[in-house]
């Protein structure tokens, strides 16, 4: 055996073991893998670099920014609603309608792009039933790669066993050829996946907590402060005394206990063509203006005085919502005092907190207890927690402030999904015509994927560039980029053709099914670590040339080939999917050992049964 071979079999071996042992994360141990074949000569630096300007890789990075833009505009929890409305509260139920789903997609199109697209709605779906992710994801990504051998054009090791064929003088397999063995092998892994494999996954997620506390959405906190009740609405009349005073002037809080949170000011040049309305933050400069409408805080004897004393009206509708302090510009936000803080022994009002940071305090959280009744001159204490309104931007400063106080939750998360609220329909549009371009295949579908993140970030499905890079996992882009020339270095030093001749000849005496077997399992094991599109490149005109000389039919080779390729499994590497969900999953390596192996041994078992039958020797 030559050096090179015998080198890339430990670097592969030891790549192997530091992804098992988990202590070390998976990009930075692919990156090492990568680094070691190059610095050992076995690949050049372009074979080293191809990963990274390889068209899976960049439909990986693209996939994420679709994937950002169906979540961030409500699309993703729309759709699991809907597929709530099915299952129920039955987790089973759940489980069996993604997997079938995922799977019927991933037949006529990219597993990646199936499963890129859905795992924002099973997230949500699962935070909504109050379930782990972890229980979800990797069952919807091995059903992708199951679903793939369903139809010629499911995956491309279908496509490159076909043409295999069709370039030996057989006859070229056809659209649903594959579709009997794929059935019987996505039952069997659906069978599997909700009995045993369901016990072996890991049972929770250690950060959902800290989520679940961290996604309560701006409109759910304003409620939890209770402040509904003391929100109304007026509009300033023409003849009223406070028309072109400045706010600072007024002094409200001080007077009557009220603050103005919001202006509502129509625009007098649009008015008469086309009538637009602008919101506004209410700060210590704000000039009032002539048929304003006014958001106030405060209770309603105090603000029934304020009507009165400067002529001002209240709206048909008087009163305000939650729901009207959250818009695309404006967003609210839970702060806490830290010890430090100036904040401590002082009044709402003597803090001069709008004229500071362009923000309002809505109320106090005082262990648990909500102060509502003359909060404004309620002195502070460390410990309390204020509710705070006004524009994004603004909140997004006092985030980085943290002297005086902790800004809660993720404002910037919050303020994304502010900014693309009401694009569900136009993400859906995005979606549906990714999914018919990489159907119909009217362009390639790297294109495709990367024309519809584009759309994302340009329609304001997703709120700007940066948002849309903050939405790729970049640990998932890395891994898979790192590992690819793993399979040039393979090919490069015959490690493929060594171990098959060594199984041909072991083998071969105990006849044609003995090697079917043999060619689905190196098929298998090798597809864990190169892509599956690799994997049958190397081994389909292997198989057909064994099973001719052999002198029986090449279809169960082939067609073993083609459903060991598509059965990556046990590692997170195995195929784009697995690396997709992994982190989002929380998964390890050993989750993917613990139930991919099992699962690849009892549909090898299946298969070594049913491609006979369907494909006789």
């Amino acid at each position: 055996m030559e050096f090179e071979l015998v080198l890339t079999f430990v670097i592969l071996c030891v790549t192997t073991f530091f992804f098992m042992i988990g202590k070390f994360r998976a990009d930075l141990i692919a990156m090492c893998s990568l680094l070691s074949l190059l610095l050992t000569g076995i690949i050049t630096t372009s074979e080293a670099l191809a990963g990274f300007s390889n068209s899976v890789v960049v439909m990986i990075a693209g996939l994420f920014i679709v994937g950002g833009g169906i979540f961030r505009t409500g699309l993703a929890q729309m759709i699991g609603n809907k597929l709530l409305t099915f299952a129920g509260k039955s987790e089973a139920k759940l489980l069996l309608i993604l997997m079938i789903l995922v799977a019927g997609l991933s037949a006529f199109m990219s597993n990646t792009g199936t499963v890129a697209v859905l795992m924002p709605v099973v997230i949500s779906i699962a935070i909504g039933m109050k379930k782990s992710p972890s229980l979800f994801l990797m069952p919807l990504a091995f059903a992708s790669s199951l679903g793939g051998v369903l139809t010629l054009i499911g995956t491309p090791p279908n496509l490159i066993v076909s043409q295999t064929l069709a370039d030996n003088g057989y006859e070229r397999l056809s659209f649903f050829d594959f579709t009997p063995v794929g059935i019987v092998a996505l039952a069997t892994g659906i069978l599997f996946l909700m009995t045993v494999g369901k016990r072996l996954l890991p049972k929770g997620d250690p950060r959902k907590k800290l989520r679940d506390k961290q996604d309560v959405s701006p409109t759910e906190l304003a409620n939890n402060f209770h402040i509904s009740d003391q929100l109304y609405r007026v509009r300033v009349h023409p003849l009223s005394p406070i028309i072109n005073k400045p706010l600072s002037k007024l002094e409200l809080p001080k007077l009557y206990q009220v603050s103005i949170i919001k202006i509502e000011r129509g625009s007098l040049e649009f008015k008469k063509i086309l009538p637009r309305t602008k919101h506004f933050s209410a700060t210590s400069n704000t000039v009032i203006k002539e048929n304003d409408i006014l958001y106030l805080q405060g209770e309603v004897d105090a603000i029934d005085q304020f009507k009165s004393d400067y002529r001002l009206m209240f709206l048909k509708e008087s009163k305000a919502a939650p729901t009207d302090l959250v818009s695309r510009e404006f967003g609210v936000a839970e702060i806490l005092l830290t010890p430090e803080s100036s904040f401590i022994d002082k009044t709402i009002t003597e803090l001069k907190f709008r004229e500071k940071y362009n923000l309002n305090i809505l109320g106090i959280n005082r262990k648990g207890k909500y102060q509502l009744d003359a909060w404004l001159t309620e002195t502070l204490k460390f410990g309390d927690a204020l509710l705070v309104q006004g524009r994004w931007s603004d909140l997004e400063l006092l985030a980085k402030e943290t002297r005086d106080v902790v800004v809660l939750g993720q404002t910037k998360e919050q303020a994304s999904m502010a900014a693309a609220n009401g694009k569900a329909p136009v993400a859906a549009a995005i979606m549906m015509g990714m999914l018919l371009m990489m159907t119909l295949e009217v362009v390639p579908a790297v294109t495709a994927v990367l024309i519809s993140a584009v759309l994302m970030i340009i329609t304001g499905c997703l709120r700007n560039v940066d948002d849309a890079y903050g939405r790729i996992n970049w640990e998932s882009v890395f891994l898979i980029a790192a590992m690819l020339p793993m399979a040039t270095a393979l090919e490069k030093t015959g490690g493929v053709l060594y171990l098959s001749d060594i199984i041909t000849g072991f083998l071969g005496v105990y006849g044609p099914l003995a090697l079917v077997a043999g060619f689905y399992f190196i098929t298998m094991l090798f597809s864990q670590f190169i892509s599956n599109t690799a994997t049958a490149v190397l081994f389909a005109p292997i198989a057909i040339t064994t099973a001719i000389n052999y002198g029986v039919s090449p279809y169960p080779f082939l067609i073993a080939v083609s459903v060991a390729a598509s059965m990556a499994f046990a590692t997170p590497v195995a195929s784009p999917t697995n690396a997709l969900v992994m982190t989002a999953g929380g998964y390890k390596f050993s989750d993917f050992v613990k139930v991919g192996v099992p699962l690849q041994i009892v549909i090898w078992l299946v298969m070594m049964f049913t491609i006979p039958y369907f494909f006789p020797f």
